[in-house]
């Protein structure tokens, strides 16, 4: 624990329905919530408009429908998030070295170590400071809370949103948390709770009073010995500037079971060419190849294959995910599927792609069938052109609500809604008055995809 509290939790508030209301003018001061939108789908985030009718993240999409019908809902914009996080973490590392990111919109900082703050006054400064200067290059709100340990920061930033900073002088810790739930502490989930509540204990002050070896008892040596000093204000965690990533994965859930085979098998190339766009992107390769299905009865599978070194081939990953694909049974439809890549490295090795042909052709042989020319150059999140109907079929043009576009005459604009034919465009930009609102076919040659604006002028 530290004297002064200069360690600083950021979150962002409302983080992508904000990031969303920022882009779109017409959606400012409106509910929001970005999630899947199929029947399976969940709520990522709300804004604070939809949260006033108890729309929350993890939430099945379909409850948030219920509670509020006329909000606007929208499918996830990654790469954008990620852009602004990007800069939100640049002005984070201007304070100091030591910056432990734990989401795009989450990260503490050691202002300590930075020089940014030595007692409470020059902490608040930095923390005031910061809140500008994310506004200023985002355009977007944040939350500051300023501690002298992790976990008390955290709940400070918590009691800051939104737009706001609380500062916890250390020393106050005990009599904060006496009062509060026992979920407030980390490592409490809904089932240690439960088991809590059980044993009659539901706020902190009820664990600093059971005792250590009581704890200990419920809970096991581990968690009890560190629930314990917790509920006791005591958090002595470092900021941990960098985690080495043990895995990188991607995974989809279908609207629809998935029972054709020839379609699964799409899906999964399609989910380890996005993988190795992540992988590349992280600037890792991995040796150790994983597939994830969830099948219709809610059983999961995984199956891994290791290579004799790191790759960050999109081929060699592609053909090592189908090889897994063979050995698991999908005829009762499948739910889920997911690629990832573990084992990671920093670099790679050359002779795996020659490696993996070899491996797919001795595998062909022995089953006695050909083997088909698979291109090199396939591009991660490429749509797929298969489709149940036929391989000759046109592919037909899919537009997500929330989604940027332009059109040749009307300029840039984002997709409202789609379905029989047709697609609904609102025409602004962050910048503007909200737009006007025109409907083309969804094939228009004048319509395409586009880029998200910056939402500050010359942002990033």
């Amino acid at each position: 624990m530290r004297a002064a509290p200069t360690i600083l939790h950021l979150d962002m508030d409302a983080f992508f329905a904000a990031a969303e209301q920022a882009s779109k003018p017409s959606l400012r001061g409106k509910p929001v919530v970005v999630g899947g939108l199929g029947p399976r789908g969940v709520v990522a985030t709300a804004s604070y408009e939809a949260r006033r009718f108890g729309v929350h993240s993890a939430m099945p999409m379909g409850q948030a429908r219920r509670l509020a019908p006329n909000a606007a809902y929208l499918v996830p914009r990654f790469s954008f998030y990620r852009s602004i996080s990007e800069q939100v973490m640049e002005l984070l590392g201007r304070l100091s070295p030591l910056v432990e990111p734990l989401s795009l919109d989450e990260a503490f900082v050691d202002l300590e170590a930075g020089g940014a703050a030595h007692d409470s006054a020059s902490a608040r400064r930095a923390g005031e400071r910061l809140r500008v200067d994310i506004l200023a290059t985002t355009g977007l709100t944040g939350s500051v809370g300023l501690a002298g340990s992790k976990m008390i920061a955290k709940i400070a930033s918590e009691e800051a949103k939104p737009d706001g900073l609380v500062l916890i002088e250390p020393g106050t810790e005990r009599e904060l948390l006496a009062p509060r739930s026992v979920r407030i502490l980390p490592g409490v989930g809904p089932a240690t709770g439960e088991h809590l509540r059980r044993a009659g204990m539901t706020t902190v002050s009820d664990l600093a009073d059971a005792g250590e070896d009581e704890l200990v008892r419920l809970l096991g040596r581990a968690h009890g010995t560190s629930l314990y000093r917790m509920a006791r204000g005591f958090d002595d965690r470092p900021v941990v500037a960098e985690r080495d990533a043990k895995s990188v994965s991607v995974e989809d859930t279908f609207d629809v079971d998935l029972h054709d085979r020839v379609r699964i098998r799409v899906e999964v190339e399609r989910l380890a060419e996005r993988c190795v766009g992540r992988l590349r992107a992280s600037g890792h390769s991995g040796r150790t190849i994983v597939l994830k299905v969830r099948r219709f009865d809610f059983s999961t599978l995984t199956r891994s294959e290791t290579l004799r070194g790191p790759t960050d081939d999109p081929v060699v990953v592609r053909e090592a995910a189908g090889r897994l694909l063979e050995a698991v049974d999908t005829t009762g439809g499948v739910r889920l599927l997911g690629v990832g890549v573990s084992g990671l490295a920093d670099y790679t090795q050359e002779d795996l792609f020659a490696q993996a042909e070899a491996e797919v052709a001795a595998a062909s042989v022995e089953a006695g069938v050909g083997v088909a020319a698979v291109p090199v150059d396939s591009g991660a999140d490429a749509p797929s052109t298969a489709r149940e109907g036929g391989a000759d079929e046109p592919a037909v043009r899919h537009w997500a609500p929330g989604h940027d576009v332009r059109h040749a005459v009307y300029g840039a604009g984002w997709v409202q809604g789609s379905g029989v034919g047709r697609v609904t465009v609102r025409f602004e930009e962050p910048g503007s008055k909200p737009g006007r609102v025109r409907t083309f076919a969804v094939d228009d040659p004048e319509l395409e995809p586009g880029e998200a604006l910056p939402l500050v002028e010359g942002g990033g």
